[in-house]
């Protein structure tokens, strides 16, 4: 029993480990945020943040004055929400460090994998449990086929590759 328990500990530990390290491999943002608290304490809905406007292709990145709806009163005195203030005020967006990029020679949509009951933490991880965003899931093309083919969808290459 208690070899057990030792192992279970041991294996509780190496996993909380992993997740430090891989935290430190987030890129500096210019502005903290913590995905933790807004997606996960908060439960906000990831479209909050990041609305898809048409044709749906993209997600985009909350501009200043979305976060300013809530941070005109919340933590209002904190270094980093007056950063974010002044960046709304002049009409700036702040220039977030991107964590994923799609290759221009692919089509993809999100709000097509959206409609298709799929999740945002499927592709981009456990964002909710993340202070720290970085790059946790394979989204290269052997990652999406491998994807597309757990979940029959197609794996023709003019599905996802726009044609010359």
């Amino acid at each position: 029993m208690r070899v057990s328990l030792f192992k279970l500990l041991l294996a509780v530990t190496a996993l909380m480990c992993v997740a430090v390290a891989q935290e430190d491999r987030a890129p500096v943002q210019p502005n903290p945020y913590s995905h933790k608290v807004h997606a996960g304490t908060l439960k906000l809905q990831c479209k909050m943040c990041h609305p898809n406007p048409d044709p749906g292709e993209t997600m985009t990145i909350a501009r200043p004055a979305t976060c300013m709806q809530c941070h005109s009163s919340v933590k209002a005195d904190s270094p980093a929400i007056q950063k974010l203030a002044q960046a709304n005020e002049s009409g700036r967006p702040i220039p977030w460090v991107r964590i994923y990029a799609i290759p221009s020679y692919v089509f993809f949509s999100h709000r097509t994998h959206l409609e298709k009951s799929n999740t945002c933490a499927e592709c981009h991880g456990p964002v909710a449990e993340r202070d720290r965003r970085y790059k946790e899931r394979d989204l290269s093309m052997g990652g999406c086929m491998e994807c597309h083919r757990m979940k029959k969808a197609s794996i023709d290459c003019s599905f996802c590759h726009k044609p010359r």
